[in-house]
């Protein structure tokens, strides 16, 4: 992220010590690329940085590239949303998928078992459904996770030593 222009001690930081934009900074910001957007003739950075206060124009360029990532992020912010909101009313019906008991069924006839403590034929339970479901709530969970950027990127530790020979050198005659 881009850090404000002229900062001061009086401006606020973020946990991490950076400088955070201000709302006032920020419809700055908007201003710029308003001025800069203005049709037949835009303003030229200079005339930006006059107008709003920016230290130059390249400070007042920052200023409208700053804006033009605020009005992406808004929209991509609603879609990462809705989404967040169709997965998990995904992984709630595979949820409801899972508690459900399904029973086996060949040719469109129940298949049956002899229930050991009563003696009577009781349907066959089917664990297909619930298994496909379990499969599906995970890569629903993994989903969620990509989309939010949850997993932690991982670190991969080469070590190990390199040896180097050298053959058909005699190292008295290099002395």
């Amino acid at each position: 992220m881009d850090q404000p222009e002229q900062q001061t001690d009086d401006q606020p930081r973020g946990g991490d010590g950076r400088w955070v934009r201000t709302v006032e900074v920020t419809r700055r910001d908007a201003a710029a690329a308003e001025m800069r957007s203005r049709r037949p003739v835009a303003a030229t950075y200079k005339e930006i940085a006059e107008t709003l206060g920016y230290a130059d124009k390249g400070e007042a360029w920052r200023g409208v590239q700053r804006a033009m990532r605020d009005i992406v992020r808004e929209p991509a912010e609603r879609l990462i949303q809705v989404e967040a909101a169709e997965i998990d009313a995904l992984y709630v019906e595979a949820l409801e998928i899972l508690e459900r008991n399904h029973i086996t069924v060949s040719n469109g006839r129940i298949i049956t078992m002899r229930d050991p403590d009563t003696g009577k034929d009781v349907p066959l339970p089917d664990d297909g459904p619930k298994l496909a479901a379990l499969q599906t709530a995970l890569k629903l969970r993994e989903s969620y996770r990509r989309l939010f950027g949850l997993d932690a990127a991982t670190k991969t530790e080469v070590s190990g030593g390199l040896t180097y020979e050298i053959v058909g050198v005699d190292m008295e005659a290099l002395k």
